[in-house]
């Protein structure tokens, strides 16, 4: 197939569901489509951006929402793998504050298969983006760090947001060190470092990410204090736009999205004009509830 009809940008990894408890007898409770990649690939395309999730999904109840949701977001379904594996689920037992564990010990998504991956796709693409929980479960992880070290050798761009879980573990460090030498752009927030480098020293711990990889541009959040951005040895810093918060659920993966989005699509704008245009989007996934992905117009409306 002609490298021109497929999307420019991919995200891969895990989409996954969220049973999420309703009351404190733990006796109700509601399913949520999600998982990092998944996220950032629903912003992409809300965005505008031609764009493709690339992961296994289960063929059940579950793994049909999955399909449905991406199909609503314009998602280009020929990334998407499904097998009759069990279906990959986050149970939210705790809500404040969040408290959670995986179900997975070989649901679908450990089934997704690189090779499989539509023909010349790489020649089409110009940025991939990959991170969260798919990246600390094995053997897929070890599958996904290849690809992206195959793709960073053709030149195709990298982002890399690990969203840390309590499943990264210090065995996660070495696929964390890798990951963060092959990235353009590496995501991190004030918890992803605490919790990745196991210390209170945000500042040390951001001083070692960037020593791994010098040249890649590194977005650091910290929520209501705003952002910053750091390329080599310059700092570009903003605040969050006043938004009226109804949750924070996929606000940075709104904000990765946001970032790549604007790197790619976006006329020179700068470094500052770039983080700003990420943290626009972090904010405008606040003012819906759940990791609803925000319209490029509200998003502009924000800067």
């Amino acid at each position: 197939m002609p490298a021109s009809n497929y999307p420019a940008f991919v995200a891969v990894g895990e989409a996954l569901t969220d049973l999420i408890v309703d009351n404190a007898a733990g006796t109700r409770w509601h399913a949520v489509t999600g998982g990092s990649t998944w996220n950032v690939a629903r912003v992409m395309a809300t965005l505008g951006a031609p764009a493709a999730f690339a992961g296994a999904i289960s063929r059940d109840i579950f793994g049909r929402a999955l399909w449905q949701a991406s199909e609503q977001a314009g998602l280009d379904l020929r990334f998407i793998q499904r097998n009759d594996r069990d279906p990959l689920l986050a149970v939210v037992h705790q809500t404040h504050p969040p408290d959670y564990f995986f179900v997975g010990g070989d649901s679908a998504d450990l089934g997704f298969d690189a090779q499989a991956m539509p023909p010349g796709w790489m020649d089409a693409v110009r940025w991939v983006h990959f991170g969260g929980i798919s990246l600390a479960r094995q053997p897929l992880a070890a599958r996904l760090v290849a690809l992206a070290e195959s793709l960073r050798s053709r030149g195709v761009r990298i982002s890399y947001d690990p969203n840390y879980r309590k499943v990264m573990t210090p065995a996660y460090d070495a696929t964390l060190r890798r990951m963060a030498a092959v990235a353009d752009v590496i995501k991190v927030s004030d918890e992803d470092l605490a919790g990745l480098f196991r210390t209170s020293d945000l500042d040390a711990a951001l001083a070692t990410l960037r020593s791994w990889n010098p040249q890649a541009t590194v977005l650091y959040t910290r929520g209501a204090q705003g952002a910053s951005l750091h390329v080599g040895a310059e700092e570009w810093c903003t605040g969050v736009p006043p938004v009226t918060v109804v949750d924070t659920v996929g606000a940075g993966d709104a904000c990765i999205a946001g970032l790549v989005y604007s790197m790619l699509y976006r006329d020179e704008p700068g470094p500052l004009g770039h983080l700003r245009f990420a943290v626009a989007t972090g904010a405008a996934a606040c003012c819906t509830a759940g990791a609803a992905p925000p319209p490029l117009h509200v998003v502009f409306g924000l800067l």
